[in-house]
């Protein structure tokens, strides 16, 4: 691909824009069925075989797991940078997930498996969450600047329908459907774990693309070793120079706090359908699903939105959205308007992530790109656990769902104000050199 310079309108490779966005659709399938829907649940019902045990249990294994890449992504991002190259980091990250999660097969129903359960699905999200960091770190050296919003919305989008495309064939091919064709026993519960090795082939065929067609920034010839001290000094260095990325650190700290607003929407939302508006388990699934999706046609709609007024305003603009059906949600008794203002939550969703990420493409020193984006992906875990916390302890205090669920938008607030203080990013680009690997 041509390299840019500043103010650079360099010819975009169609080819590799595609395949870079078509991961997030590959992507999105493990954290749809693995991490929300249909593993998560295998596991607290079918392996724990107690819903609370394993809603427990559970928690603590995503959030270890979150903690370890918080502390590991802007390490590794260092490390990256040093070395140059980002494909073979994201080639293994991505292979490790996708073993983990078919090693997911052979967790049988019964506590046995319990911690073979753990140590596999704790490496899964290891390896899902640190390809992202690679990933999302290619995105300014391959959109021009006038058009990264567009390539982040585009992506995110793809990212929702892909997740809800494998979800759909997930329900109806094998739980839902005859699965006698393919010899697997129901009563070992063969065809809820065959949706384990589905997204794991899913995950590995729609990455293929960005792994063979997506260029990489050349090698700067240096061993692994001598990479990690030279970028562990980086990010030390980085730390001690904070003052010159001050707009970065605000960035981030917003971000912290509306993604654990965010998160602990979606963490949160199906416990509160079913308990404050009597939904069963497949009107929650069905609310989910209609959820993602206006959140991907959000992310698409928005994506020209975020090159016209920039990612920060975008991601202020989400925000209001956000909040105020948040706040809507809260009021509403009926569940018919439950599903309007959930559906309209969702519209600002996928803006509210994708415009994040392009306005951290835009921001990022180019020598510092994978770094920024490691302590991007560590601003998103590294409060993960308070949103939950103030939504359980007030809903334990008041004896209230809707009170509980009122703190997320102290979240979305304070993450607002903050953003107010973040400067608009320039639409500049600094590019280097890609070169196909």
């Amino acid at each position: 691909m041509t390299s840019g310079h500043p103010g650079s309108t360099a010819k975009e490779n169609r080819r590799a824009l595609w395949s870079w966005a078509l991961y997030d659709w590959a992507n999105s399938a493990f954290f749809t069925i693995i991490l929300t829907f249909i593993f998560a649940r295998y596991f607290s019902q079918s392996v724990v075989q107690d819903d609370v045990a394993g809603t427990e249990a559970w928690g603590n294994i995503v959030g270890l797991s979150g903690l370890a890449v918080a502390i590991l992504a802007p390490i590794l991002g260092a490390i990256a940078d040093q070395n140059g190259r980002r494909k073979p980091w994201l080639i293994a990250f991505t292979l490790l997930c996708v073993v983990s999660t078919a090693m997911l097969w052979f967790v049988a129903p019964g506590s046995g498996d319990l911690w073979f359960a753990a140590f596999w699905i704790s490496l899964g999200i290891l390896g899902a969450e640190c390809a992202f960091i690679f990933y999302n770190a290619m995105l300014p050296d391959l959109a021009t600047p006038e058009r990264v919003g567009r390539w982040s919305g585009w992506s995110w989008g793809l990212g929702y329908v892909g997740g809800v495309t494998c979800l759909v064939v997930a329900l109806f091919v094998f739980i839902e459907g005859d699965t006698s064709w393919l010899g697997l026993d129901r009563d070992a519960l063969e065809h809820v774990r065959a949706t384990f090795v589905l997204v794991a082939i899913w995950y590995l065929v729609f990455s293929l693309p960005a792994f063979f067609f997506v260029p990489d920034r050349p090698s700067r010839g240096l061993p692994l070793v001598p990479a990690v001290r030279a970028g562990l000094v980086q990010l030390r260095d980085s730390i001690r120079q904070v003052r010159q990325y001050r707009t970065i650190v605000r960035f981030l700290i917003a971000r912290m706090l509306y993604t654990d607003g965010l998160a602990t929407i979606f963490t949160f939302g199906g416990v509160y359908a079913a308990g404050t508006f009597g939904m069963d388990q497949t009107q929650v699934l069905q609310f989910a699903i209609a959820l993602n999706v206006t959140s991907g046609l959000g992310a698409l709609a928005f994506s020209w939105v975020d090159d016209a007024i920039g990612g920060r305003n975008t991601v202020l603009l989400s925000l209001t959205g956000l909040t105020l059906c948040a706040a809507s949600i809260l009021l509403v008794t009926d569940p018919l308007w439950f599903w309007v203002v959930g559906m309209t939550l969702g519209i600002f969703v996928g803006p509210l992530q994708s415009a994040s990420r392009s306005y951290m493409a835009r921001v990022a020193p180019p020598h510092l790109q994978t770094q920024m984006f490691g302590l991007f992906a560590f601003s998103g875990k590294a409060t993960a656990f308070l949103g939950p916390l103030m939504v359980g302890w007030v809903t334990a205090v008041s004896g209230s769902q809707r009170w509980g669920m009122s703190t997320i938008l102290i979240f979305l607030l304070i993450g607002f104000a903050i953003m107010l203080t973040v400067p608009p990013a320039s639409r500049t680009i600094h590019h280097q050199p890609a070169e196909a690997k």
